[in-house]
């Protein structure tokens, strides 16, 4: 079990590896009319530290526990002094077990991103408090990364880091920017929260769960048992799906694997590949071309 081993690590690791996060940085300014790059460079630099030197949890990591994460920041505006606007791309992956596979657990485009920045200024967290947009942003997807990864080890296991990530989230109700608050719409930080600690879709963590441990870890050894795991991985998410269609957080789900489940199933037998593309089709439909593939490729 996850948690397990976290709790030996934190009694055996050295202080140095006590950083959860391995997340690259990049700050794409190419749409700002800027000669000087230098702010640019600092606001990834600074990022950087804000997301791989703060400690988020209490456990100690030791390198190969670490949550392998990446952020692209595109700035597409720049009113030379403090104000940015533009997009925030976050991924994070989870290595497969026996494997140098690392298989994608989130995939989102953040199009609600404005902050204030100054050059050459740490950024400052203070956790239950709204400090300024640009780290809480951060944290919230800190928080977000970790707690997916504990849910793919451990059934749940994510609860502690799913709250904090609330807390972010209710700090920043009373701050001017957008992404936090749920009347603005259906697909924003406020609703991947609370998508995920609402009971009523409780099947969509059991079926990542399911997915990842049950599912891929098993690959390296036997395939036929991984594919079954992650096919009774999708079911439970389509108990979750059934509970509210279209819900936000298995459209993000599906966006990370729906290339990795046709590379799964092409190579199934056909009964198999039957059910589960009808289970793909009917909770990501947008994708129903893509999921036909799988039926078009004998094995």
């Amino acid at each position: 079990m996850r948690i397990a081993t976290l709790i030996l690590l934190s009694v055996l690791a050295l202080p140095l590896s006590a950083q959860e996060l391995i997340c690259s940085v990049q700050v794409n300014s190419s749409q700002v009319q800027s000669s000087d790059k230098t702010v640019f460079e600092n606001l990834q630099s600074t990022v950087y530290e804000f997301m791989n030197n703060r400690r988020w949890t209490s456990y100690e990591y030791q390198v190969e526990e670490k949550i392998e994460c990446s952020i692209l920041l595109n700035i597409s505006s720049w009113d030379n002094i403090e104000s940015f606007t533009g997009t925030i791309q976050v991924q994070s992956r989870r290595p497969v077990f026996n494997s140098s596979y690392s298989t994608t657990v989130l995939n989102f485009l953040d199009k609600d991103f404005s902050f204030k920045y100054v050059s050459g200024q740490p950024l400052e967290f203070i956790e239950n408090s709204y400090t300024n947009n640009l780290s809480s942003i951060l944290a919230f997807y800190a928080y977000l990364f970790i707690g997916l990864d504990f849910d793919t080890f451990e059934q749940q296991g994510g609860n502690p880091y799913y709250e904090k990530a609330q807390a972010v989230v209710n700090s920043a109700q009373s701050s001017p920017d957008k992404g936090w608050r749920a009347p603005e719409n259906q697909k924003n930080r406020y609703w991947i929260i609370e998508n995920l600690l609402n009971n009523a879709y409780s099947d969509f963590r059991k079926g990542i769960y399911q997915y990842h441990l049950n599912g891929m870890d098993f690959f390296a050894t036997d395939a036929v048992k991984a594919r079954a795991g992650i096919a009774e991985g999708v079911s439970l998410i389509q108990k979750a799906y059934r509970q509210k269609p279209g819900l936000f957080i298995i459209s993000l789900f599906m966006l990370a694997k729906s290339d990795e489940l046709v590379n799964i199933f092409t190579p199934a037998p056909v009964v198999e590949k039957t059910k589960v593309v009808n289970i793909l089709k009917s909770i990501d439909p947008a994708n129903s071309a893509k999921y036909n593939q799988i039926l078009s490729t004998n094995p």
